[in-house]
């Protein structure tokens, strides 16, 4: 059983802000709640190709992964997996205008665990879906807080 988790939220920000901000993987642990640490293993900024090695927490576990950008169309769409690591991954945010100016962001977790994680998946699914509004209220939070 795989895992695909989407979550969204408006955010009181223009668009090219707010994508500006959540592609920039340095900003990551500022509004990733499980997101320890960020080391790029290829030069910034972020391009297809670029490869950024990750440390985070979740459901206790320490866990150190590596992402491949595979997908950046500027402010709609940034797409990353997995290049090695425990739990394949890909993570695909999108950016919309709304009707009043602001910006839609949705996350987008897919994987498909193997071993012990096949058996877990919903848990793991129902945790990453928690921890995913934490994430995107932080990362509005910081951006409606930062313009006024």
């Amino acid at each position: 059983m795989g895992v695909d988790v989407e979550t969204s939220i408006e955010i009181d920000a223009a668009r090219d802000r707010v994508a500006a901000f959540a592609s920039d993987p340095e900003n990551a642990p500022r509004w990733y709640v499980n997101i320890s640490s960020v080391e790029w293993e290829t030069p910034p900024p972020a391009t297809v190709g670029s490869r950024i090695a990750f440390v985070a927490h979740f459901l206790g576990r320490r866990i150190a992964y590596t992402y491949e950008v595979r997908e950046l169309v500027d402010a709609e769409r940034f797409v990353m997996s997995t290049a090695e690591g425990p739990f394949p991954m890909k993570t695909t945010y999108t950016w919309a205008d709304t009707r009043i100016g602001g910006t839609r962001m949705t996350l987008r977790n897919e994987g498909e665990p193997s071993g012990f994680g096949q058996l877990a998946a919903p848990v793991m699914a129902a945790a990453m879906r928690r921890a995913n509004r934490k994430d995107l209220q932080a990362l509005k939070s910081l951006l409606e807080d930062a313009a006024t």
